[in-house]
């Protein structure tokens, strides 16, 4: 079994939407049917016995090597407890070759299953022994190392079930919510909105201290010291008990509590700088620690923390009762789990000594021995749930302390007896305000009933029902993408938003080109989506991207399919025939939102078809309104677009909304059946989204395709009286679309320059002038610079063998060199003439025709 091509699909894709681990498995000989290896799949049984729930043979007529690996990737990552349901094997047209797809929610986990899962394969194939509990216990490790912690892992989930995108910025915890001008990020508790300043103000405890005090809310006495002997003169000026503390302190580090000698203090001034260079000394205020967690401006949890403890049963040791406790799997070493296990170091000892024991006693059953002054969940501490219970002038005094620092989400630590009553009634104080707080104990809590802190936290960044999201329109098919696009962002930028476009030339923002180069992946729509100065996105999505990575967003507000022809794509990525092409390019239309819409051409059966897997609603477009799947749409009252009397007729149920063509410039009225199709989809896109027909007019009538708005899309030149049409075409479909153009546009003589790409077919090289040659009078074949593989005239002589059978072609020349072969055109030009340019290098190609007109004016 050879494992290749391992990809990660971080988007919904040809598989599914899971993302998901793709790989190409070659098997071999019996390989390909594990029933015939003797024993094999009895010892993979032994290797991994929960395998056995996982395989279903009740829908394979034959599991293969293949197979087994899928099943035991998936079996791999389920028993190491991540939740992953989707896997699925499928042959391709090469005998013994698979694609294996394998579901994953960590790409670093899914990828180190897959490569356990083969190794796993390969020792039951040679009767070696294969580590199960190392290999799970590595992949759980590796889980909890990367996978978001429960406070990011629980406002992400609020922010799935109200629909808003995400998008995880780093491993660690920084996270994007929406796209484009909508977007706002958060790192744990932090969010877009959480100052700065606040948070500095947060970390120096003196100054929180003196601006709540101002605002009258109760605080401790107390100051910072520079020193040992300091700290020891200030609690007896502040009085005992006293804590010592860091001035910048968190998560409990350096905190000694209830200090009531001159030794204590100077304990625990020397633990306190060993954290932080800024110590102060203040009252020990009596009572229970209290966490009330301040979101906006409203209290929206609350809960009693206690120390890090352990209860004598008379048999075990401290240190033993310690391991037991930390045996619960809701505690782990760090902040993954909803709690954290009790940290049994120097201050943990320290502490047992005041109590008078040491690690190695034996407490008596029921005996409380508390292993730490501060109660945070971080060095081993409980939490119950008091949200109820808090008094109204309590609570009314935690978002006072958090508006007055200046925290959106803030963190109040109080000391006192009960939430029952206001602080001032019992002495209480805040003692901290802590940003970016801790979640845990909030959302799971040790006791009591947890809390929805993720929801408030996504409610208080996106209000009144709002998801963050922005207009995405994805476009795909043959031909007409590119001018499809742009057309689209017309409209957009006709209705005052600001647009972000990829393309196979770069992409867009604002029309300012901020990248080059085929951009029409999902790389390239993600950065789009991350801009913020988008309003509004039109994103071509090409065949390769998807098959690479799957799509850069997880569903669209439109999706538009041109057209789908043989193009020149088959053969690549196992795709071989018309109908794989289909259900690649239909993945756009599989990801419509539900209350979004699929634009697909009626006149395309393939497209046509597509229209069943759309969640969403269909508008269908066609040139003919007889055209059968838009007829039959029609006559049951759904949007469908046409040619009617030179106009474009808008068309649902009895409403009807023209268009004229001779206010569509793009068409030149009417005559450019292609054209008319991608103003119909750029049509029935804007208005699936419900803007202005006003607007929506006014955007199509100043559109024109020139080389700046859509370069080497039939780009119309005026030369010298000639018309002079410069475009990119470069499949057989486009010629064809190409030919019916010029046929419509009167002219004297018809010219073409063309040249072929030499990694294609013999045949796909010979067929575009096949195509081409009965519609043009002369011809100048032009070898390019770029041969890719051919030798020097090969290419050339496939496209003379196309024009054999071309008896319109009066003359034909071969030049060498795509810029002279234009000029040689260009100086055959007379007034009336039409020449058709297939340009290869698009923007040099364009430029140098436009320096030739211009040279040409100046000199008239």
């Amino acid at each position: 079994m050879d494992v290749s091509r391992i990809r990660a699909l971080r988007g919904p894709n040809l598989w599914s939407r899971h993302t998901a681990i793709q790989a190409i498995v070659t098997c071999t000989g019996a390989e390909c049917a594990i029933a015939d290896l003797p024993g094999f799949e009895a010892r993979l049984r032994a290797r991994f016995p929960e395998l056995a729930e996982l395989i279903p043979t009740d829908h394979l007529d034959t599991v293969s090597m293949a197979h087994a690996l899928e099943f035991a990737a998936l079996g791999l990552q389920a028993q190491a407890g991540c939740p992953v349901t989707f896997s699925r094997t499928a042959k391709t047209v090469d005998p013994g070759v698979y694609q294996v797809v394998v579901e994953y929610t960590e790409e670093d986990v899914g990828r180190l299953a897959f490569e356990r899962a083969e190794q796993l394969c390969q020792a039951a194939l040679d009767d070696t022994p294969f580590d199960l509990d190392g290999t799970l216990k590595e992949l759980r490790d590796l889980d909890e190392d990367i996978r978001l912690g429960p406070s990011t892992g629980a406002i992400v989930a609020a922010a799935q079930a109200r629909g808003i995108p995400y998008r995880r910025l780093t491993q660690g915890s920084l996270v994007q919510f929406g796209w484009g001008s909508k977007q706002k990020r958060i790192q744990a508790a932090e969010t877009s909105h959480t100052s700065a300043i606040a948070e500095a103000i947060a970390q120096d405890k003196e100054l929180t201290k003196q601006l709540l005090h101002a605002a009258g809310v109760a605080v401790p006495t107390g100051r910072p010291v520079d020193d040992e002997d300091d700290a020891w003169q200030a609690a007896q000026e502040i009085g005992l008990p006293v804590v010592v503390k860091p001035q910048d302190g968190n998560q409990g580090k350096g905190i000694s509590v209830n200090l009531t000698t001159e030794q204590q203090v100077r304990h625990a001034y020397r633990v306190a700088v060993g954290f932080f260079d800024d110590i102060m000394v203040e009252k020990y205020l009596p009572g229970h620690d209290w966490r009330l967690l301040v979101i906006g401006d409203k209290l929206i949890a609350a809960a009693r923390r206690d120390p890090p403890l352990v209860v004598g049963d008379g048999t075990h040791t401290v240190r033993e009762l310690v391991d037991i406790v930390n045996s619960d799997p809701r505690r782990s070493d760090g902040h993954a789990t909803s709690l954290t296990k009790i940290r049994f170091d120097e201050i943990a000892l320290a502490r047992l000594a005041e109590q008078g024991y040491n690690a190695d006693s034996i407490p008596e059953r029921g005996v409380r021995v508390v292993l730490r002054n501060n109660a945070n969940l971080s060095t081993g501490g409980t939490a119950t749930d008091v949200t109820d219970d808090v008094h109204p002038e309590l609570a009314a005094a935690a978002v006072a302390a958090a508006q007055t620092v200046g925290l959106d989400i803030a963190g109040i630590d109080v000391v006192c007896d009960t939430m029952l009553k206001p602080l001032e009634e019992q002495g209480g104080g805040i003692v901290e305000v802590n940003a970016a707080p801790g979640l845990r104990m909030h959302l799971d809590p040790s006791f009591g009933k947890g809390r929805p802190v993720g929801e408030a936290i996504v409610g208080m960044m996106y209000p009144d029902g709002d998801n963050g999201r922005i207009p995405v329109v994805a476009v795909t098919g043959t031909n007409g993408k590119t001018t499809t696009s742009r057309l689209i962002g017309r409209i957009f930028e006709e209705n005052g938003l600001r647009v972000g476009m990829t393309s196979t030339d770069g992409i867009y923002v604002q029309n300012r080109r901020i990248d080059t180069g085929d951009c029409s992946g999902p790389r390239s729509a993600r950065n789009v989506l991350a801009h913020p100065d988008v309003d509004a996105a039109v994103l071509e999505t090409a065949r390769g991207g998807l098959l690479r990575e799957g799509l850069g967003f997880d569903m669209c507000d439109v999706a538009v399919v041109t057209n789908l022809g043989l193009g020149d794509h088959l053969g690549l990525n196992y795709i071989t025939t018309v109908h794989d092409l289909a259900v690649i390019k239909r993945v756009i239309v599989q990801n419509v939102a539900p209350s979004g819409t699929a634009v697909l051409n009626a006149a395309d059966p393939v497209v046509a078809a597509m229209a069943q897997h759309c969640p969403g609603q269909v508008t269908f477009f066609a040139l003919d309104p007889a055209t059968p799947v838009l007829a039959a749409h029609r006559a049951q009252g759904k949007r469908v677009l046409y040619v009617d009397q030179g106009d474009i007729v808008c068309g649902e149920g009895r409403r009807k909304h023209r268009i004229p063509l001779a206010r569509v410039p793009l068409t030149r009225n009417g005559s450019i059946g292609f054209q008319v199709e991608n103003v119909m989809a750029a049509i029935a896109t804007a208005w699936a989204l419900g803007y202005n027909w006003a607007k929506i007019e006014q955007a199509v009538a100043g559109f024109v395709s020139d080389a700046s708005t859509a370069p080497g899309r039939f780009n119309v030149f005026d030369y010298r009286g000639a018309t002079l049409i410069a475009d990119y075409g470069h499949n057989p479909d486009a010629m064809l679309a190409l030919v019916k153009a010029v046929e419509a546009m009167p002219a004297k003589r018809r010219a073409v320059v063309i040249s072929g790409a030499g990694d294609r077919r013999d045949e796909d090289i010979r067929q575009q002038t096949e195509i081409l040659g009965p519609a043009f009078d002369d011809v100048i074949l032009y070898q390019d610079a770029c041969q890719r593989g051919r030798a020097d005239g090969e290419v050339i002589a496939l496209l003379r063998s196309g024009l054999a059978n071309a008896p319109r072609v009066s003359r034909i020349d071969e030049i060498t060199g795509e810029f002279l072969a234009i000029d040689t055109a260009l100086a055959r030009l007379q007034a009336g003439d039409l020449c058709l340019i297939l340009i290869d290098q698009v923007e040099e190609a364009l430029a140098h025709i436009t320096r030739r007109i211009a040279e040409c004016r100046a000199d008239d």
